[in-house]
């Protein structure tokens, strides 16, 4: 018997998760967790050989609790889970020590063959995921050794963050509206591993990204 554990803030997602592995009778799902404290919670106490982790959680951003997971448990196989198709961080949750990555649309064949995958100790990419990857890199491994991918919007961002500019006036700069602005700041923050927009500024001078 496999032993999973779900880690999402949505039930629609966890219950569509147990409706696909209901007649995968070698599998069993002995937990589920909204958020990294009830998750880091369940793993004092036990060793899922499977734990599907949303990137996007309410109390700490996925990336790094996959950090602690491993950190604390060296066998489990995580499978990032989410619905953002990003080469980045993609191959950031690799780099963290996750074993794959599938998106939320996924169906319920590729949910089995991820998780047979791992289980192989093979590495499960989607293949939208992967067609991403491949699109922004030469291979994995060359993008786990460099700097996430930008897009362009980010990059423009990032020039105009670094110029002082502020939410409004960007969004006034680059026709766009305020909370798009936010949403790509909030992207670069995640893709580049830092907490605050003054950390992210610091970053990109270091890396000579502006």
């Amino acid at each position: 018997m496999i032993n999973i554990l779900i880690i999402d803030d949505h039930p629609l997602v966890t219950d569509g998760i147990q409706m696909m592995l209901k007649d995968a009778s070698y599998l069993s799902i002995v937990g589920k967790a909204k958020n990294g404290v009830e998750a880091l919670a369940f793993l004092e106490t036990n060793e899922p050989e499977i734990i599907l982790l949303d990137i996007s959680l309410p109390d700490i951003d996925g990336l790094q609790l996959c950090d602690k997971i491993r950190t604390k448990n060296k066998y489990s196989k995580i499978l990032g889970l989410t619905s953002a198709n990003d080469a980045s961080i993609i191959t950031q949750l690799l780099h963290r020590g996750a074993n794959g990555y599938l998106l939320k649309n996924m169906e319920r064949s590729e949910l089995l063959e991820a998780i047979d995958k791992v289980m192989d100790g093979k590495i499960f990419l989607s293949k939208a995921a992967n067609e991403r990857v491949l699109e922004q890199f030469s291979s994995v491994s060359t993008a786990l050794n460099g700097l996430p991918a930008l897009t362009r919007r980010e990059k423009e961002l990032l020039q105009l963050l670094e110029e002082g500019l502020n939410g409004p006036q960007i969004a006034e700069k680059l026709f766009i509206s305020h909370y798009t602005v936010e949403t790509h700041r909030k992207n670069l923050m995640q893709k580049l591993n830092v907490n605050s927009t003054q950390q992210l500024l610091k970053l990109a001078r270091e890396k000579k990204l502006v």
